[in-house]
């Protein structure tokens, strides 16, 4: 190929008023195998102070940015934590477009990122909002169950995304938590399927439109087949958790809310770390999974877009201090080379949190994958870079990031809805300051309150803050869903083992709850045992991402509980332990059931 004819395929490609699959074909026909291999790899990237690029992240183990594009021709990125300032982010991203823009092809990057829109701060599950405008955790729109109010949230995010460039959204998380020990139910809608399936695909609407385009931000729903499952729910971020199991049959119901999510056109899916047990399918993790990639989800479903591992399946790494290995469950054995062609055959498109492309390269040099394989799942990549517009706009403006991210009527809207999602479990009539028995909620702004989990001057605001129970008209207690620790700091991220809350914290609710009306609020990221109290409360209320002035504006009457139980809530641990793992309502005896919520 001449200089004249490379100059002259370059700039066809960057025309528009060509046909996507036509642009696709003639950036592939240019690139070399090393450019075709780092398209195949997404993983964690850093912003640098002030908006620019990283030169690292001791952390994670991330190299410098300068790295992965120049060296790895990497264009797909996880963004981590961001600064406040959505200009910052902006700029960040605008100068990761011109170091791509840099190399030979200038093959714009895309940007994704985990959810970023609630209270939520796990580094490989949900992030801090910062910048952006802040909403319940998934769960609590799944309290709410509005249709139209989560394809609004998706707008709204969609819009604080593409104003600073992120492209990708690595959710929604549309499994059925039907485990209720699971740590990553917080970020589903719940068990119920229909629930799940609605409002799933109005999640998608909202961050993609009709069709993928310009404007849209793309969805990798995840975890493909249905990851709610997990024996004991322990989470196969870990080796112990790796098991699916499916003692009731019902691993076609977890298919479900995909399903609508592929009538919702998404762009893209993540299959799960997890391996099915006792199914017709082999038992390896879902992303080495032959039998579901291609055979379950490519062939039965014909869905024929981007299909992303989740994160590191590939290579052992090191997370704050502590060593992670690969989540490589049913192939553990295998070394990293075998695992990366496992992979591929299996029908994959693209390797989660890994960095290696020299390793794909190296099995395609060696005869053991060949370049046309590589060929089908970066025409996926670049296709969907076309579509997006990424070539014909790679740019943000930072100004208008700044005026969009976290407007005014975005916080608003994000503020009502955690005021929406909070559900009215118990309302028990009782005397205040002598006045006749009524139910407790909503109370009266000035009474004397005493508090704990809500900062003293923010209470301050609905009465008098006073020291002790004895001298409050009400107590209002926050509470979080117990979980057991774990050996490592980053286990502790993902809340697991019994819903039981310690002997201390009952002994200590119920001392307060026989001194002064008590109203007792949890966050429900696990379906907490709350039986050993329940009885002695005034009243209870749960949220699934609330902050301390929408629970009492709540509590006061300024605003009504609308949340519903998007999962029955168990009465003992013993009924949990007998629940059948990927059955939905399999608690015996629920406390509450499903769809419980009061009003005022």
């Amino acid at each position: 190929m001449t200089d004249q004819q490379q100059t002259t395929l370059n700039t066809r490609y960057r025309d528009a008023s060509l046909p996507v699959a036509e642009r696709v074909e003639i950036l592939l026909a240019q690139m070399t195998l090393e450019e075709k291999a780092g398209l195949f790899f997404q993983t964690m990237i850093g912003i640098g102070e002030g908006g620019t690029l990283s030169e690292g992240d001791a952390t994670f183990g991330l190299p410098a940015t300068t790295d992965y594009v120049l060296d790895r021709h990497m264009t797909h990125f996880n963004v981590l934590q961001a600064p406040a300032d959505a200009g910052q982010i902006a700029e960040w991203h605008n100068r990761l477009q011109e170091l791509a823009a840099s190399t030979r092809l200038g093959i714009p990057v895309t940007i994704s990122t985990d959810p970023r829109h609630s209270y939520t701060d796990n580094p490989l599950a949900g992030l801090l909002a910062g910048a952006f405008s802040v909403w319940p955790e998934t769960m609590g729109l799944a309290a709410i169950g509005d249709e139209e109010l989560v394809e609004r949230f998706a707008d709204i995010a969609r819009q604080e995304y593409t104003a600073v460039g992120i492209r990708v959204a690595l959710h929604p998380q549309i499994d059925l938590a039907t485990e209720p020990r699971w740590s990553r139910a917080l970020q589903t809608f719940g068990e119920d399927v229909e629930l799940a399936s609605r409002l799933g695909a109005a999640y998608i609407r909202g961050f993609q439109g009709e069709t993928l385009g310009p404007d849209s931000v793309a969805t990798m729903t995840k975890h493909f087949p249905g990851g709610g499952p997990q024996l004991d729910g322990e989470d196969p971020h870990f080796a112990h958790g790796r098991e699916q199991v499916y003692p009731g049959g019902e691993f076609e119901l977890h298919l479900k809310p995909f399903e609508a999510a592929f009538e919702a056109g998404t762009s893209q899916i993540m299959p799960y770390y997890g391996m099915p047990v006792g199914t017709e399918y082999e038992e390896v993790g879902f992303g080495f999974n032959k039998s579901v990639i291609t055979g379950l989800l490519r062939e039965r479903y014909g869905f024929d877009g981007i299909v992303c591992t989740d994160w590191g399946l590939i290579s052992d790494s090191e997370i704050m201090g502590a060593p992670f290995p690969a989540r490589a469950w049913g192939v553990e054995h295998l070394a990293p080379r075998e695992r990366m062609k496992k992979v591929i055959d299996a029908g994959c498109d693209q390797f989660g949190g890994e960095a290696v492309p020299e390793l794909l390269v190296s099995l395609v040099r060696d005869g053991e994958l060949s370049e046309e394989r590589l060929d089908v799942s970066a025409r996926r990549l670049l296709r969907e870079k076309f579509v997006l517009g990424l070539f014909d706009r790679p740019f943000v403006d930072v100004d208008r990031a700044r005026e969009l991210v976290g407007r005014a009527d975005f916080v608003a809207a994000g503020e009502a809805a955690q005021r929406a999602a909070i559900a009215l479990l118990v309302n028990r009539e009782r005397e205040l300051r002598g006045a006749p028995a009524a139910p407790v909620l909503p109370f009266a702004r000035g009474l004397k309150l005493y508090v704990e989990g809500i900062d003293a001057e923010i209470a301050g605001e609905y009465g008098t803050v006073v020291a002790s129970p004895a001298e409050a008209d009400v107590a209002v207690l926050r509470l979080q869903a117990p979980y057991e620790e774990r050996p490592t700091f980053f286990e502790n991220f993902f809340h697991s083992g019994s819903l039981d809350f310690p002997a201390d914290v009952v002994a200590h609710v119920r001392e307060v709850a026989a001194a002064v009306p008590t109203v007792v609020d949890v966050f429900l990221d696990r379906p907490a045992i709350l039986t050993p109290f329940v009885d002695e409360l005034a009243a209870l209320t749960g949220n699934w991402g609330a902050s301390p002035r929408a629970v009492l504006d709540v509590l006061t009457g300024a605003a009504e509980p609308k949340g519903r139980l998007p999962f029955d809530l168990p009465s003992s641990m013993a009924a949990v332990e007998a629940n059948r793992p990927d059955v939905p309502f399999d608690t015996a005896d629920p406390l509450f059931r499903h769809g419980h919520g009061l009003a005022y």
